[in-house]
């Protein structure tokens, strides 16, 4: 067991202990919501938020005057583009990296990246199958072949102790990626790298302000990638970003993404000459996309505290719940959240099946949906012979993400200050878990 499995085993005592020693709120809530009708039985609804007033507390991105302004003066100027290199100098600031580069989007600074580490044909990539397409679906692009790794149920995130398990002779690169801006173990992933002479590499598209031990998730390998894609913590619309801790990997995958870069590089670079044709690909940012990203930069630390503040609220309450638990963050480490935040319901535990308790909540009034997540090894892409220099390990004992696919619910982020509707949300959730005896007789 390794050291995030012990302090999540003590968190879970921690929780079971004071759930048990609870007397107060989800006590007394549950026996109060055990006199109230479900809203599934022609009951009130818990959540009463009126529906425009819930949009605009979860609404995302949110662009300000500001953001506007800064958008409607570039239009009227004549050159757009030093917005790029100034938000590629702030970024790189706050990262505190050596160099960054911007791109059109989070895939295509994956790709550059892919691009830049120059490993033979055939190399292995140790990667998680719980992720977006874009960590594994273009490594066939240049040779590479995933080797899909299982997630931690607790956390959500890159199992190492399974990683191991799928070394082989090939592998050269270890590729975490940071589920719903949960960071992973990088301390211990980065040890056992450089035990093995594997390079790290880290998808940091979903965790854009996270970090572990004060330093910023996406600088803790040789090269990282950030999405902007309006979803993310960092929102431009399209875009994307990538770290890269030596000038040797900054060149190269500079030189992948323009033609025009390479007049930038000292004359003593190999890269140089290509400048004027680059390698092929153009995967510039649009500048305004630049300038939105630069906005967001000054305000990413605000909107992420905003989060945790809320998110932390509710399930503070939540978890005080038979079978509801929330993914394990280990106390070094700094977490964001991008798109929604996870619950996860354990159906043995509470007494009733997930699926009930969902239709149960969306009838009080909570947005609540199934925490299905990708599972990037199911797909036809990794089966099919003609895209790989040799076929990737199609796994069925992936019990990690089998394990987290059935037990996770999704729950909308409030990007405002929503202490009313948080309340409403605890208190739908008390009065089903009042009733999930009778929910589960049908």
């Amino acid at each position: 067991m390794n050291s995030s499995d012990k302090q999540g085993e003590t968190r879970r005592g921690f929780v079971r202990t004071g759930a048990a020693a609870v007397t107060g709120l989800s006590g007394a809530g549950l026996v109060a919501q055990s006199n109230q009708t479900l809203a599934l039985r022609g009951g009130p609804k818990s959540v009463t938020e009126p529906a425009a007033r819930q949009a605009a507390l979860t609404r995302w991105p949110q662009y300000g005057d500001a953001e506007k302004q800064t958008i409607l003066s570039l239009l009227d100027k004549a050159n757009w583009y030093p917005e790029i290199p100034a938000f590629e100098k702030e970024l790189r600031e706050y990262l505190d990296v050596p160099f960054t580069k911007a791109f059109s989007s989070g895939t295509c600074a994956i790709m550059c990246m892919l691009f830049a580490l120059d490993l033979p044909r055939g190399s292995e990539i140790l990667a998680p199958s719980y992720t977006a397409w874009a960590t594994t679906a273009p490594m066939h692009l240049f040779g590479y072949v995933p080797a899909f790794v299982d997630v931690n149920p607790r956390t959500m995130t890159f199992d190492l102790e399974d990683a191991k398990k799928q070394m082989t002779s090939r592998t050269k690169a270890i590729f975490p990626m940071h589920s719903f801006g949960n960071p992973c173990d990088m301390d211990q992933i980065c040890d056992f790298a450089k035990e093995k002479g594997l390079i790290v590499l880290e998808d940091a598209a979903q965790a854009q302000g996270a970090s572990l031990k004060g330093k910023q998730i996406g600088t803790w390998g040789a090269m990282g990638a950030f999405s902007h894609q309006s979803s993310k913590t960092l929102p431009a619309v399209e875009g994307g970003s990538g770290t890269y801790q030596t000038r040797e990997y900054y060149e190269r995958a500079t030189v992948f993404s323009g033609y025009e870069l390479a007049a930038q590089f000292p004359d003593s670079s190999p890269y140089k000459k290509y400048n004027g044709t680059g390698i092929g690909p153009k995967f510039r940012i649009h500048s305004l996309g630049a300038a939105l990203a630069r906005h967001q930069l000054r305000k990413l630390d605000e909107y992420n505290a905003l989060n945790d503040k809320q998110v932390r609220a509710m399930t503070n309450r939540l978890v005080e719940l038979p079978g509801l638990s929330v993914p394990y963050c280990r106390p070094d480490a700094k977490r964001v959240y991008w798109g929604s935040h996870m619950v996860f319901i354990d159906e043995k535990k509470a007494g009733c099946p997930r699926q009930i308790l969902i239709k149960a909540l969306q009838a009080e009034g909570v947005r609540v949906s199934p925490g299905f997540y990708e599972d990037q090894n199911r797909y036809p892409l990794y089966a099919e012979a003609k895209w790989w220099d040799h076929a990737p390990v199609i796994r069925k004992d992936l019990f990690g993400t089998k394990q987290v696919n059935t037990d996770s619910v999704r729950l909308p982020l409030f990007r405002e200050p929503a202490p009313e509707l948080i309340d409403q949300y605890v208190k739908a959730f008390e009065k089903v878990w009042a009733h999930r005896a009778e929910l589960a007789k049908g």
